[in-house]
């Protein structure tokens, strides 16, 4: 059976909105492990957008799994060190986008890399590199020390979620997920999952740990609200 893990960082996105402490980022983490889910995953991001430094501290103070999506740079290294979460999982980061865009550069930044991961695999924090399905990145990811590799499911996202061919990106998933094991690497996905989606490439046995974010807080919004209009109409009648 693969694991789930939540991303929260939308949670804090809302909560930074208002620049005050609701909703609560430690409350939500609760409430998603309580309802099933293996580990919580935040991004640290550089501009700091939603996930706060002392998000992370709180959460790693915590008995879960907190698994930190992180720039591969010192600043981050230290930071992750310092604080101790269960994984990290390195991701390539721009200021300007609006989330993550594709998969790390491995061979660009292989020498960067291999001196970050080799410092967090000895402080036993365990690693991922969030990348593009191919068999050249699992190759390089094998060289690099991770001991897993995410693969960016953004592109068969969207287009499952436009109705369109998909047998091609899906097949990339397929090799690199087969390679990847075959190489003892660990294999996950994220990245634009929805119910259908995830039904979807749930099929690939390799495949064992799913991370969404977006879709669970949007659809817990959704799920959500018509408990909360009907308190408040209790309270104002």
């Amino acid at each position: 059976m693969s694991k789930l893990g939540v991303n929260i960082d939308h949670v804090a996105t809302l909560r930074n909105a208002r620049g005050e402490n609701h909703p609560n980022i430690l409350k939500f983490a609760d409430i998603a492990i309580r309802s099933g889910a293996d580990s919580i995953t935040v991004h640290l991001r550089e501009d700091r957008r939603h996930i706060k430094d002392l998000d992370l501290k709180r959460l790693c103070k915590k008995r879960i799994k907190i698994n930190l999506e992180m720039a591969c740079n010192n600043k981050m290294l230290a930071i992750a060190l310092r604080n101790m979460p269960s994984y990290v999982c390195i991701v390539p980061e721009k200021r300007k986008e609006i989330t993550t865009e594709g998969g790390l550069d491995l061979k660009k930044n292989f020498n960067n890399l291999k001196k970050v991961i080799s410092k967090l695999n000895k402080s036993k924090i365990r690693t991922s590199l969030f990348i593009d399905p191919s068999k050249q990145n699992i190759e390089i990811s094998k060289k690099i020390g991770a001991k897993c590799v995410e693969l960016h499911t953004g592109k068969i996202s969207i287009l499952i979620k436009k109705g369109a061919k998909f047998s091609y990106e899906l097949k990339k998933l397929k090799d690199a997920s087969k390679l990847a094991s075959e190489c003892g690497i660990e294999v996950h996905a994220g990245h634009g999952l929805d119910y259908k989606t995830t039904k979807i490439l749930k099929k690939i046995l390799y495949i064992k740990e799913f991370n969404i974010g977006h879709f669970i807080i949007g659809e817990s919004l959704e799920s959500g609200m018509s408990s909360i209009i009907k308190k408040f109409k209790k309270i104002v009648r």
